[in-house]
């Protein structure tokens, strides 16, 4: 039998693995560096409190990802625990129907059933036959009050937290939100974006440029330049521009105006308004127990079926012999101990940097100053649990609730880059949701910079502080408080990152190596990109297809993955 070694059990090496189960003959063999199953996408359990790191939404254009998500996790065929409280609007399923890869995951499935629904639902011999171990079978749709596999459906609110007021995200003109800029200041807004129409830069390289000349030098300094740095940590000037391409793809003042505009015609003006607030999707999926759940469920598929995944084990040397990929170096994490392991295929999900420096026979040179030259952003959050939020609004009373998921902080003159509010998640993220609230504030961070080595209560004091400073929370009101760092969580688009075409033209020469994931394809991929790629690698090895471009082709032109048909 074929072996694939898989570096990483994130949602790029774990897709792969499930794949080469479900479609070759080749067995897979996922090593992962940590304790942690789901990479970036993992959830932290604190005390039954849940950590979603980064906020992972399960939504996306392709059908190809969204069925093979509802056939780990199947959707909800009744309400949550806090549907009729909050009185969501759900879309409930009635049936699920789900693909397993053989029967010891029938029984897998069977063991997270209710008690009283298994023999009723699951005849184990209704679904074996000695002709195929893939068996579909149908059952009905989880009740996620009695069911732990299943998928919610969630409302979608993502907003901006700014001179204390909040804007819709991503920003677009309306009446309500010139009134909170100001007219004046948004007259301003017009003028300068006008101005940069009639003399645009020429040079689009970077992403100051690149927003300047969508949203005018004014509407740019407000809303997009303080963040940015926030976010990356270097001005804006020395960011390519491909990151904003990729994140705001088909946006631009021009277009918000013409919405304006549009509604100020419209003969339902209000109407027309709130649609225009909500142009992103209002609702996504998300698993009752965060992210992490979802790539948790789907190691037990693959251990089930044959594959392997191996935790505290670190790639440490990759061997090539020719142009091609024959072993890789294994080492335990905690003993120091290493053994070679020979492979057919190996899929690296881990960052270029350490798998250019790892391999042998080295690479060029050129390939090596490309792969160390790449650079990263690293995260950490600091998670609060309080009895209630104390959130000061302009204007308005102070809000012990608010229903976003995440909201985007503006104020330059605090590190803290967005706020969870994991009860608007799921309430199951939340050990006792009705008496707390559990948020996440975000930092973006350089690993071994100032905060990722200050103390963790020196980081949940400095949060506090910054959370009371802009009116969201009373110091009196925290009950308990835990830091998680996250390293390499995002890519950045500075340093080599332009010749990045280096190293992918010399992995493209090994034609058993697979470059995918995040971390892997040094691209700011949403999770769906990176299952994609997972899944066209393996579409590639079935049909002996040697180039491997097209998974470089994934999220190029995409449309943005959240945004309303």
């Amino acid at each position: 039998m074929k072996t694939a070694i898989i570096a990483g059990a994130g949602p790029a090496g774990l897709t792969a693995a499930y794949e080469l189960l479900k479609r070759t003959d080749i067995k897979p063999v996922v090593f992962e560096a940590t304790d942690a199953i789901g990479g970036i996408a993992q959830t932290f359990n604190y005390k039954g409190n849940r950590i979603d790191i980064g906020g992972h939404r399960f939504f996306s254009k392709s059908e190809r990802v969204m069925d093979w998500w509802f056939n780990i996790l199947p959707r909800q065929g009744a309400p949550a625990a806090d549907t009729v409280e909050k009185q969501h609007e759900i879309e409930y399923a009635v049936e699920a129907v789900i693909e397993y890869l053989c029967p010891e995951c029938i029984d897998e499935g069977l063991r997270t059933q209710d008690v009283g629904q298994r023999n009723a639902d699951f005849p184990k011999s209704q679904f074996l036959s000695p002709n195929s171990s893939i068996k579909t079978i149908n059952k009905q749709a989880p009740d996620p009050e009695k069911d732990d596999l299943v998928m919610l459906q969630r409302p979608r609110l993502s907003r901006i937290f700014y001179r204390k007021h909040f804007f819709p995200y991503p920003i677009g003109i309306t009446f309500t939100v010139a009134k909170r800029l100001g007219f004046f200041n948004t007259f301003l807004i017009g003028l300068s974006y006008l101005w940069r129409q009639m003399r645009p830069l020429k040079d689009e390289t970077y992403l100051d440029a690149f927003y300047r000349n969508r949203f005018g030098d004014r509407l740019y300094r407000t809303f997009f330049e303080a963040y940015t740095e926030k976010v990356w940590g270097v001005p804006c000037s020395a960011i390519r521009a491909d990151w904003g391409a990729q994140r705001v793809k088909g946006l631009s003042l021009k277009r918000a105006v013409a919405h304006a505009v549009k509604d100020l015609l419209s003969s339902d003006f209000k109407k027309a308004q709130a649609e225009r607030e909500t142009s992103l999707i209002t609702r996504f999926f998300y698993p009752k127990f965060g992210p992490g759940q979802m790539w948790e469920t789907v190691t037990k598929h693959v251990r089930a079926c044959g594959g392997e995944v191996r935790m505290k084990r670190r790639i440490s040397g990759v061997h090539l012999q020719g142009n091609e990929v024959i072993a890789v170096t294994v080492e335990n994490v905690e003993t120091g101990k290493t053994e070679r392991m020979p492979c057919d295929y190996f899929f690296s999900t881990m960052p270029i940097k350490h798998l250019v420096g790892m391999t042998t026979p080295h690479p060029s040179a050129k390939v090596v100053e490309v792969a160390e030259g790449l650079q990263y952003r690293d995260f950490l959050t600091v998670g609060l649990l309080l009895r209630k939020l104390h959130v000061q609004e302009k204007g308005k009373k102070p809000q012990v609730d608010v229903p976003d998921n995440w909201i985007y902080i503006q104020e330059g003159r605090v590190r803290v880059g967005r706020v969870q509010i994991f009860n608007n998640w799921s309430p199951y993220m939340v050990a006792d949701r009705k008496n707390t609230i559990w948020i996440g504030l975000e930092y973006f961070v350089n690993e071994g910079g100032d905060l990722w080595v200050m103390p963790d209560w020196d980081l949940i004091a400095l949060g506090i502080r910054e959370m009371e400073q802009i009116g969201f929370l009373n110091k009196e009101d925290v009950l308990d408080a835990c830091v998680l760092r996250m390293p390499k969580a995002y890519p950045a688009y500075i340093g080599s990152y332009d010749q990045l075409h280096v190293v992918r033209d010399y992995v493209n020469t090994i034609p058993n190596l697979f470059l995918i994931g995040r971390n892997g394809m040094h691209r700011y991929n949403n999770q769906d990109h990176s299952m994609l790629a997972a899944m066209t690698a393996v579409d590639n090895i079935l049909a002996g297809q040697r180039d491997k471009s097209n998974l470089w082709d994934i999220n190029l032109d995409m449309v943005y993955h959240e945004e309303k048909k």
